[in-house]
C-alpha cells in the first residue's frame, strides 16, 4: 500500500490529469486496445464525488494508513449508492474495488500485484498489460484509462523512494514497499505511451526445498552448493534476465553460518537473509541536481571497512567488479554475486570487460589473473523455452594456462532426457564425474564433499 503522501497527491492530481494531453498523439494507431471499459464514465464520477466528499480528511496528515482506508471505503459505498446509473451488484462491487484500488494502491496493477503466482506485471502503454505466470507471459484483463491515468500510477511510486520521472529524466528505476523492483520509461523515449516494468517481490523467500521442488536444483546440487558456501568459496551466479539469479543468490546466501558478519551490497534492496549479523546496504542514485549518488563500487569499496566475515553483492555490472575482484583476492573468502551472461566461459569475458570499466589501465593477463585467483565456482542459471527457471551448469575455475582460464564443469544439464507431455524439460542436473580441485581446501576447513556427490548415477 502507498504512503499517505502519495496517495493525497494522487488524489489532488486526480480531478485534473484525466484531462491532460496525451504526450504521445502520433502513436494512438499503434494502441491495442482489449476492449473499452463500460463502467469508465461511472468511475470517473464515483472518483471524482469521492474525493469531494471526503475533502480535507484526504489530507491529513493525522490519520492512519488504516484509518484513511476504512474513510475511503465507507464514503465510497455512498457514492456508489447514490449513483443513478443500474448497477448489478456484481458491478457495483467491481467499481468500489477498482476506485478504491486507485486511491489507495496502484489502480488495475493491484490485483495481480496480491496475486502470489504472478512474477512479473508489464504495462506496454495505458491500453496494454502483460503478466507472467509460471515462466510464462499472457495479457492481462486489465487497462488504464489513458496515458495520464498510467503516469499518476508511475508517479506515486518513483516519489516514494525519493525518485523523479519526466521529460529531463524519462528513466528511473525504484521499487514497491515489499521491495519488487520497478523500471519506468516515459515520454519522449516512450513512443507509444508510458512503460512501466515491475518485477515482485516474493513476500515468504523461497528456500532450498522450494529450489528443489521446482527443478531448479537437486538434493544432490543442494549438497554441494552447500559444502561450497561452508567452505567460503567465491561464487559468481550468471544467467540472462529472469533467469532466477537473485533468487538462487538468496539460497546461496541462507547456507551462510549463523555466527558470521554478512554485508549485502544491491542496487534495489531484495536478500532475505535470516541470520542476525547482516548488514543491509543499498546504492542512491543522483538527486534532481544530478548529485549525490553512491554507486555499486563506493558501497563495495566501503565494505571493506567494515570488517566482513562475507560480502554479498546483488549484481555487479560495472567497474564494481574490480573491486568485487579485489576483495576476493585480499581475504574476504566466501562472497558471491551475480552477473549477467550466457555461459560460464562469457561471465569471466564480462568480469574482464566490467574490469576495464573501472578505468583502471591494466593488461589482459593481469586481469584474467585477477579472475582466475578470486573465483572458484560458477553457477550458470537459464530460463528454459517451457518458462522454468533452471541452473544449468556447475562449473569450477581451475586456474590460468598461458593466456586463457581453464574452466572444467562438475554439473551439467541433462537435455537428452526430453520433454514430457505439458513439455517440460525431463532431465536435470547431472554430474560430470569431476571432483573439484578445491575438494582437500575444503576438507582442510572441517567440510567434506563425499564421492558419491559427482556419482554419474547419483541423480
Amino acid at each position: 500500500m502507498s504512503s499517505l503522501a502519495d496517495r493525497l497527491d494522487a488524489a489532488r492530481q486526480a480531478q485534473i490529469a484525466p484531462h491532460a494531453p496525451d504526450p504521445a498523439p502520433h502513436a494512438r494507431h499503434h494502441v491495442k486496445r482489449r476492449g473499452v471499459d463500460p463502467f469508465a464514465a461511472v468511475k470517473e464520477r464515483v472518483h471524482q464525488a469521492l474525493v469531494e466528499g471526503l475533502g480535507p480528511r484526504l489530507y491529513d496528515p493525522h490519520l492512519s494508513e488504516q484509518e484513511l482506508a476504512s474513510q475511503v471505503r465507507t464514503t465510497l459505498q455512498q457514492v456508489i449508492d447514490s449513483e443513478q446509473t443500474p448497477l448489478s451488484l456484481a458491478d457495483r462491487t467491481r467499481i468500489a474495488q477498482d476506485v478504491s484500488d486507485d486511491i489507495l494502491g496502484h489502480g488495475p496493477l493491484e490485483p495481480y500485484l496480491r496475486d502470489a503466482e504472478i512474477t512479473e506485471i508489464m504495462v506496454n502503454g495505458p491500453h496494454d498489460i502483460y503478466i507472467e505466470r509460471d515462466g510464462r507471459i499472457f495479457p492481462a484483463d486489465a487497462q488504464f484509462s489513458d496515458d495520464a491515468h498510467l503516469r499518476r500510477t508511475i508517479d506515486k511510486i518513483v516519489a516514494r523512494v525519493g525518485r523523479r520521472v519526466d521529460e529531463s529524466s524519462p528513466l528511473v528505476d525504484a521499487r514497491l514497499p515489499d521491495g519488487s523492483r520497478v523500471n519506468a520509461v516515459v515520454a519522449p523515449i516512450a513512443l507509444d505511451g508510458a512503460l512501466l516494468t515491475i518485477r515482485k517481490f516474493a513476500a515468504d523467500p523461497f528456500t532450498d526445498r522450494d529450489l528443489i521442488s521446482f527443478g531448479t536444483m537437486s538434493e544432490t546440487v543442494r549438497d554441494f552448493l552447500d559444502a561450497c558456501v561452508r567452505g567460503r568459496r567465491n561464487i559468481i551466479i550468471s544467467g540472462g534476465t529472469g533467469s532466477g539469479k537473485t533468487t538462487t543468490l538468496n539460497v546461496l546466501s541462507s547456507f551462510i553460518p549463523q555466527d558470521e558478519r554478512i554485508i549485502t551490497i544491491e542496487d534495489a534492496a531484495e536478500l532475505q537473509l535470516n541470520q542476525e549479523h547482516v548488514l543491509r546496504l543499498e546504492a542512491r542514485p543522483a538527486n534532481i541536481e544530478g548529485r549525490g549518488a553512491i554507486a555499486i563500487r563506493e558501497l563495495v569499496r566501503n565494505s571493506l571497512r567494515m570488517r566482513p566475515d562475507r560480502i554479498v553483492v546483488g549484481e555487479v555490472r560495472d567497474g564494481a567488479a574490480l573491486d568485487m575482484l579485489q576483495a576476493m583476492n585480499t581475504g574476504h573468502d566466501g562472497s558471491i554475486t551475480t552477473v549477467h551472461a550466457n555461459s560460464p566461459r562469457d561471465s569471466l569475458s564480462r568480469l574482464e570487460t566490467m574490469v576495464l570499466m573501472a578505468g583502471v589501465e591494466l593488461p589482459v593477463r593481469a586481469i584474467r589473473e585477477q579472475v582466475a585467483g578470486a573465483v572458484d565456482l560458477i553457477i550458470q542459471q537459464s530460463r528454459l523455452k517451457d518458462g522454468s527457471r533452471r541452473i544449468v551448469a556447475i562449473t569450477e575455475v581451475v586456474g590460468m594456462e598461458s593466456d586463457v582460464i581453464t574452466l572444467q564443469d562438475i554439473f551439467t544439464f541433462d537435455y537428452s532426457a526430453g520433454r514430457d507431455e505439458a513439455g517440460r524439460f525431463r532431465g536435470g542436473l547431472v554430474p560430470t564425474g569431476i571432483r573439484p580441485k578445491f575438494t582437500q581446501d575444503l576438507a582442510d576447513l572441517g567440510v567434506d564433499l563425499p564421492i558419491s556427490l559427482f556419482a554419474r548415477m547419483s541423480l
